[in-house]
């Protein structure tokens, strides 16, 4: 699987961690930065992951900052994106089934190195069901077109 990865400052140490386990598995992981702890604003990131995404340069984009908060706000500005901000791995699992979410996102100051590792995982891992749920995705869809 093709997959992006970016983080602000405050998510470079789990983003460094989700990309190593991830490429690990097999998958082609593309780490569009930060590369150190010098403060960068997140929007620039989480803009390059989505517009990858919604491009279709890549199957799943993973974001990173501080909280998750920021970066999924901006992601899910993006035609086509459907970013979900997860802590557990079920609601990544729920995320990829449910929703057909497309990047995940998550926060360094909330899951640490090993959860952040299996949330990915399972992410990354999960495939989306379809059936009744595809009514409601296509849904999301008609309201990004109303924009």
């Amino acid at each position: 699987m093709r997959i992006v990865i970016a983080s602000d400052h405050a998510g470079l140490q789990l983003k460094k961690e989700v990309a190593e386990g991830l490429a690990a598995l097999g998958h082609a992981v593309e780490d569009l930065g930060t590369h150190d702890n010098a403060s960068v604003d997140y929007p620039d990131f989480a803009s390059e992951v989505a517009r990858r995404v919604a491009g279709g340069g890549a199957e799943i984009g993973v974001l990173v900052c501080g909280t998750g908060i920021g970066m999924s706000i901006v992601a899910n500005k993006h035609r086509g994106v459907r970013a979900a901000l997860c802590t557990t791995e079920f609601e990544a699992r729920m995320a990829r089934a449910h929703n057909d979410a497309n990047v995940l996102c998550m926060g360094e100051r909330v899951v640490g190195p090993g959860l952040g590792r299996a949330i990915a995982e399972a992410f990354v891992g999960t495939q989306f069901e379809g059936g009744r749920h595809e009514r409601r995705v296509k849904k999301i869809a008609d309201v990004e077109s109303e924009r």
